[in-house]
């Protein structure tokens, strides 16, 4: 590909003259190749533009510059990670705009909508792929993710390989930091969507105003935005829309005020029904994933789906038949005497949606949960994780998540001052492992235990690196060598 077919979208300045690109990459490493293009983007402890010298030496014909370097093989850009993403669309062809492309952005229900949105399609014969946290599909073909939202190279080649197999649409999740940092620049989205905005990431966007800035740059590159009503920074986002090109669709799981709302909401252990009730239009709706929250998740995903082309009792049939989401209100085993379920829920907002999910179905059944505090991460939001779970359950297990690089100890510590207002009680144990085994020992009959944050994720992240840590196995096994079901 030609240089000038590269930069046909990025407002550039440049005196290189056009040759055949051999290589596009923003990793320096990647960039000793004769005839390459080096993107230098700087990082938080690396910059790129660092390396343009050196990368010139060793092969690369041509940088990419976001500040004058002096050099005559520069290309001058305003954002090198805007240009960057741009670039790889153009590398591959801008496969995005050879689907419909919908993306779903908001703290909670991202996986569940995408992965629902993408059943409801593909049930209805079209042929999708899905890009997210659980991991990236092309059709049925299963490709393990690294991140929610990929870096631009590895997203556009997704989005070139998904072509390649005949998929019509795909429907991905956009992270907060995605947007931030550009990555999605040049994507036009046919619909967005917006399940809500709790505290999360605050160690990364400081603010939440910056976290909801960053996540309403979405809805400045969509053709049709979903928005969730019931939501406060929702209801922002309808404001901020108003007068412009963009196609404005709203729900609600409680308000007449939206353009589709929830009526006649029931609750099962194994899911929710509800009537979805809009513009003339009715229709029973069954969804196999229980509590409050499902109904709002179901709400996001059908308004998605219709949006995108599917008609409401094609939505309703393709929902019916979803099976849920890996790592979201997953049971993990139930018999008559005790239920044990797995969810990603790794905010104050997400633990509580779990335990009043679980409470509606659970009745006076001891309700309770088993969760540890990401360390290296948002620390502020550790006491309100502590009292969610104090609040809405019966008994807490306080444990470790990822606990990267910090303490174990101090992040249960940080924790702790979140059961001040509550009686309710808990147990310590900083090893994960050690605190579920400690939870169905100690289970009594009618217990529902969660084990909330870890959700899809089958690791852990240590101080000394990653291992394996897979929730299913590690129950399975418990429960085996302890004999519930048989010797209990």
């Amino acid at each position: 590909m030609l240089l000038s077919e590269l930069l046909r979208e990025v407002e550039h300045s440049t005196t290189v003259q056009d040759f055949e690109v051999s290589a596009l990459t923003g990793d320096s490493r990647d960039a000793m190749v004769k005839n390459s293009v080096f993107v230098c983007i700087k990082g938080f402890t690396i910059d790129g533009h660092e390396f343009a010298e050196d990368v010139l030496k060793k092969g690369a014909r041509a940088v990419v510059v976001e500040r004058d370097l002096g050099l005559k093989e520069q290309i001058l850009v305003k954002n090198t990670r805007s240009a960057y993403a741009m670039m790889c669309s153009a590398y591959f062809g801008y496969p995005s705009r050879k689907m419909k492309l919908i993306g779903v952005t908001g703290t909670n229900g991202k996986t569940t909508v995408t992965g629902v949105v993408r059943d409801i399609l593909e049930y209805n014969g079209h042929k999708t792929g899905l890009i997210g946290t659980v991991g990236n599909f092309i059709g049925d073909l299963y490709i393990p993710a690294k991140h929610t939202t990929p870096d631009p190279m590895e997203l556009h080649a997704l989005f070139a390989r998904m072509v390649q197999a005949g998929c019509e649409y795909a429907v991905m999740e956009v992270s907060s930091h995605a947007l931030d940092q550009h990555r999605l620049d040049g994507c036009v989205f046919d619909v967005a969507a917006f399940t809500n905005l709790t505290q999360d990431h605050l160690d990364y966007h400081k603010t939440m105003e910056n976290y909801f800035e960053a996540k309403a740059r979405l809805f400045s590159q969509c053709k049709t935005a979903i928005i969730n009503w019931d939501d406060s920074y929702g209801r922002r986002l309808c404001e901020r829309l108003k007068g412009t090109d963009v196609k404005l669709l709203t729900f609600s799981a409680a308000c007449d005020a939206a353009d589709f709302t929830a009526k006649d909401p029931r609750y099962f252990a194994d899911g929710v029904k509800f009537a979805f009730v809009g513009r003339e239009a009715i229709e029973r709706i069954s969804f196999k994933m229980p509590g409050p929250f499902s109904v709002s998740n179901a709400m996001t995903a059908v308004t998605t789906a219709m949006a995108a082309g599917i008609d409401l009792p094609g939505c309703a049939a393709g929902i019916a038949a979803c099976k849920g989401v890996r790592g979201r209100a997953e049971v993990l085993y139930s018999d008559e005497n005790y239920t044990i379920l797995c969810d990603y829920a790794h905010t104050p907002d997400g633990i509580q949606k779990i335990l009043q999910a679980c409470r509606s179905f659970c009745g006076k059944r001891r309700l309770c949960i088993l969760f540890g505090c990401a360390g290296n991460r948002d620390a502020k939001k550790r006491p309100m994780m502590t009292a969610a779970a104090a609040q809405n359950a019966d008994f807490v297990i306080l444990t470790s998540d990822n606990p990267r690089r910090e303490d174990p100890e101090k992040i249960i510590r940080d924790a702790l001052p979140g059961f001040k207002e509550y009686k309710t009680p808990y147990v310590t144990i900083p090893d994960r492992f050690s605190a579920i085994e400690w939870a169905i020992g100690h289970m009594k009959k009618g217990d529902l235990l969660v084990l909330a944050g870890k959700g899809h994720e089958d690791y852990q992240v240590l101080d000394f690196g990653t291992v394996c840590f897979d929730e299913r196995q590690i129950v399975e096994r418990i429960i085996r060598e302890q004999g519930i079901g048989s010797a209990k």
